[in-house]
């Protein structure tokens, strides 16, 4: 046996009327305790989904803006989120512009070096060749 109690209600809130029905009780069978609002229509009664937020239950008018300002909420997170994504992509690449001018400025660093070394290396060379060229001419004098 089955016995299902329906409660049907109308309610005023915001300068309208919304009917709302919920399953007051369902021996024999699970149910949902929420609370929907419906629509008559002419194709028949049409069950539209409670808004439940943290304002309470809100149906009609009131659900309609609720939904259009988390919408508009929604739109400005994601143009933050592509906003923030924008910013770090163009500090990335300035980040990789530094890298390479500091790198650059590395290598050129780095052949002013070499050639510095190879100077002294090639001085160190003639001097020495120097010192054996008098050293052997002091001799032959000797």
């Amino acid at each position: 046996m089955v016995d299902t109690w329906l409660l049907l209600r109308d309610i005023e809130l915001g300068g309208e009327r919304n009917r709302l029905i919920y399953v007051l009780k369902s021996r024999g069978m699970a149910h949902s305790n929420q609370v929907r609002e419906f629509l008559i229509t002419a194709k028949g009664i049409k069950l539209v989904d409670a808004y439940l937020g943290a304002a309470g239950v809100l149906t009609g008018s009131a659900r309609l803006s609720q939904e259009s300002r988390e919408r508009v909420e929604v739109q400005k997170a994601k143009a933050e989120l592509a906003r923030k994504k924008l910013t770090l992509e163009h500090r990335r690449k300035s980040v990789d512009a530094q890298i390479q001018a500091l790198e650059a400025q590395f290598k050129a660093e780095q052949a002013e070096f070499d050639r510095a070394a190879s100077n002294a290396r090639i001085s160190e060379s003639q001097a020495q060749s120097e010192r054996n060229s008098m050293a052997k001419s002091r001799r032959v004098a000797d």
